[in-house]
């Protein structure tokens, strides 16, 4: 009979990243927020937004593990593939924190002709982390549920443009509206939905500028797990 718990389970956390919720300590003591003008970490986030952003997602991931181990018997298997970095420091020029910095942007161009207020920026940041080889090692033996049988790292690349149904998308307009169904939900609740049209457009239009001096690139680490007895 058939049996989930030692069954291959494979998990994707594009749409839902690990991280739950976003860390505490982004705010000083009088309140102010640490990460202004930012969705989520950037080359001027200090020190204590990275560090508040890697602690967060080691609780969140050992917690996944932890809920996924009750689920399955020794031997069982789990494939999971996140979006990442391929380094333990935290390289900026990198493609996946750009895309965040851009929508960053594209909102502060909104804020300065006063379509959103920019407290609204400064107040929100996106439960989201890109992860190194190393830290998903780290918490993965520490937790100590799973063996690594194998961890990869990959790099995609996006494609000049794209035909669709509804015409032809350069890939600032694709990756701005891949962005929209991940994230507009959460952006809705906290900006206003009538924002969300004209944010995503201007979106796509700051990404194509940044694309035709940059290729835009991904990193995912697929990583696959065996439970321990």
């Amino acid at each position: 009979m058939w049996n989930i718990r030692n069954s291959l389970i494979f998990l994707s956390p594009y749409i839902r990243p690990i991280p739950r919720q976003v860390p505490p300590g982004l705010d000083s003591k009088e309140g102010i927020p640490l990460n202004k003008g930012k969705l989520y970490l950037s080359e001027t986030s200090p020190v204590r937004v990275v560090e508040a952003y890697s602690t967060q997602f080691h609780k969140d991931f050992s917690l996944f593990l932890k809920s996924r181990a009750e689920e399955m018997l020794p031997g069982g298997r789990m494939a999971l593939s996140f979006t990442g970095r391929r380094d333990t420091d935290h390289n900026f020029e990198q493609s996946r924190f750009q895309y965040w910095e851009l929508l960053a942007l594209a909102l502060m161009s909104l804020a300065s002709e006063g379509l959103v207020e920019e407290e609204k920026i400064d107040s929100f940041n996106f439960p989201y982390y890109a992860p190194c080889p190393e830290e998903v090692k780290f918490v993965v033996q520490t937790d100590g549920s799973f063996l690594i049988d194998r961890l990869e790292t990959f790099e995609f690349y996006c494609e000049d443009r794209m035909k669709t149904e509804f015409g032809e998308l350069s890939s600032g307009q694709r990756i701005a509206k891949t962005f929209r169904a991940v994230v507009e939900s959460m952006l809705e609740s906290h900006f206003g939905r009538e924002i969300m049209d004209v944010l995503f457009r201007r979106y796509g239009e700051i990404m194509d500028d940044h694309l035709s001096r940059n290729r835009a690139r991904i990193v995912v680490l697929v990583v696959s797990l065996i439970r321990m007895g």
